[in-house]
């Protein structure tokens, strides 16, 4: 069930900035890291990817549809889906960003047979910058404040992502 409610946030989402009719944005896609408080005294760190779209609803604003999943050596995954604004700007071949996340995030980790899960809000705070290197293409790197709360327990991790932005 907590995926087809996902889906159909991301569906909605997706609909939604494809109706506006928006004059610009980027899709971005690379490898994410995310450290991690899960258990009291453990910092493990989960790798694996990051995707988003933006859309420009106004020249320094954007909506943003952001999207990941990291893994851990034991078994752990998360997934957050999150969306929000993003304000950027362009000053030569860099353009700076700072957006406010919210959504949701769903975690599942087995150790020794037994398997648990838990999907709870989720929220992001944070930025980047966007490197231009050719027309169209930008090397990103951003970092973010993540917040989760699985089982009941106030999470605050952060998520460095680095990758390829194809900007329209």
């Amino acid at each position: 069930m907590c995926k087809s409610v996902a889906v159909g946030l991301v569906v909605l989402m997706l609909a939604a900035l494809a109706s506006a009719q928006l004059s610009s944005g980027n899709v971005f896609f690379g490898y994410s890291h995310t450290s991690t408080n899960l258990a009291p005294g453990e910092s493990p760190g989960l790798n694996g990817w990051e995707g988003s779209l933006e859309g420009k609803v106004l020249p320094l604003l954007g909506i943003v549809a952001d999207l990941n999943g990291v893994y851990g050596s034991s078994s752990t995954s998360e997934y957050n889906f999150l969306f929000g604004p993003r304000l950027s700007f362009s000053v030569k071949k860099f353009r700076p960003f700072a957006h406010a996340l919210i959504g949701a995030g769903h975690i599942s980790a087995s150790a020794s047979g037994v398997s648990t899960s838990n999907t709870s809000f989720a929220d992001a705070l944070g930025g980047g910058l966007d490197y231009h290197l050719i027309p169209l293409i930008s090397w990103r790197v951003q970092l973010d404040a993540l917040q989760t709360r699985f089982f009941s327990t106030s999470q605050s991790n952060v998520r460095f992502s680095t990758g390829i932005a194809i900007h329209f």
